[in-house]
């Protein structure tokens, strides 16, 4: 019997559509499914690039985030001419000037620049990308972007005479750095939308081996894919799925009478366990390290809470995405000055699991403690 293989990505593996007899028939359509569909994808590592594509070339970063102080680092380390650019007054021009980075205003560090990483938020992208990076860029250039988000959701028109291109590291830009320091990488996509030099696809190869990206590999995708497959996840699983469970499984214990302490260490506390086992070794791995009786309950009782309706809004919330919807409710939000963005960030802050967590975390010291008050969030 021809084994069914679970990780589509894994090289060279040959996959039945047929799972296996004992798969729970639920399963059976979408391993099917996803079997037909996907083939083993090319992966570049540290022997498929190298980082000649930008030598003699000068790199801007623009904006000084989360991803931008990472990629700027990471790349001078690595031997690469990085600049910065930002607006005038920005409170970030300080921190990258101590880094040792030369900063210009934008619109000067683009003239200079022959490859220019838009690092600044997507809402407002357009309006530093018509005031100071559209008029200085020039033929033969390279954008390139760490996500899809204005480039296929069309909230800025790029000239066809230059090279646009994604970079995107699949982890926050602190982990980028951290792991590149330590001499790790986190994985990264890379994406080609517009080529006219048709070289762009070795730049962008370039950039990720310089960031340290091939160490963890290298996917290739479309600014499509990334775009509406990273704002799926973010929505539905790892950030707002992930938390609504989270705050709801709190709710529920709490409202029968259990102490807020013990709601907290089994609905969040130890989320970072099973999520850490699923991390190293897949979700059948995390299983093989739990109990028997937790791994009944999760097969039992977790497909009854994440039902055929959860995947039924999950389908909606991915059409909004495709559809252009999403984006252009978050544009209109921007716009109205984060009204309501604001005031939902507000509700959380004040949901009783924050004072709970907050009071059990400053008795584990090695947590690493975070003041999302007076933490610069994103340099700008």
């Amino acid at each position: 019997m021809q084994l069914f293989v679970s990780n589509p990505l894994a090289m060279g593996a040959k996959m039945a559509f047929d799972p296996p007899a004992a798969v729970p028939q639920y399963v059976r359509p979408l391993i099917r499914t996803a079997n037909q569909r996907n083939m083993p994808a090319k992966i570049y590592s540290e022997k498929d690039a190298s980082l000649a594509p930008l030598k003699g070339k000068t790199c801007a970063v623009i904006g000084f985030g989360s991803q931008g102080h990472a990629h700027a680092l990471n790349l001078r380390d690595s031997g690469v001419n990085v600049i910065i650019g930002l607006y005038p007054g920005s409170k970030s021009r300080k921190v990258a000037e101590e880094k040792g980075l030369k900063v210009y205003d934008t619109a000067e560090a683009v003239k200079l620049a022959d490859v220019i990483f838009v690092a600044v938020p997507d809402t407002k992208i357009p309006a530093a990308f018509k005031k100071d990076i559209e008029p200085n860029l020039t033929k033969g250039k390279t954008l390139l972007f760490s996500h899809g988000f204005a480039v296929h959701f069309k909230t800025i028109n790029i000239q066809k005479d230059v090279n646009v291109i994604m970079v995107a590291p699949k982890g926050p830009g602190h982990i980028v750095r951290r792991q590149y320091t330590e001499g790790k990488g986190v994985p990264a996509l890379i994406a080609v939308f517009q080529d006219p030099s048709k070289g762009s696809k070795k730049i962008a190869l370039a950039w990720a081996h310089g960031i340290g990206g091939t160490r963890g590999g290298v996917l290739e995708t479309s600014f499509k894919e990334e775009t509406e497959t990273d704002l799926f996840g973010e929505q539905t699983v790892l950030c707002g799925g992930t938390a609504a469970l989270v705050q709801a499984g709190f709710e529920v214990l709490v409202e029968a009478g259990y102490s807020p302490e013990m709601a907290y260490f089994e609905c969040l506390h130890e989320l970072k366990l099973i999520v850490d086992l699923m991390n190293e070794a897949g979700i059948a791995g995390m299983r093989f390290s739990i109990s028997e009786t937790a791994k009944w309950g999760d097969v039992l009782v977790g497909p009854q809470i994440i039902d055929a309706g959860v995947k039924k809004r999950m389908k909606i919330a991915l059409k909004n995405i495709q559809s252009g919807k999403f984006a252009k409710d978050w544009v209109k939000e921007y716009e109205g000055g984060y009204k309501k963005y604001n005031a939902l960030l507000k509700a959380g802050e004040k949901h009783p699991i924050e004072k709970t967590g907050a009071k059990l975390r400053a008795l584990m010291p090695w947590i690493k403690k975070r003041d999302i008050k007076s933490a610069q969030a994103s340099y700008e």
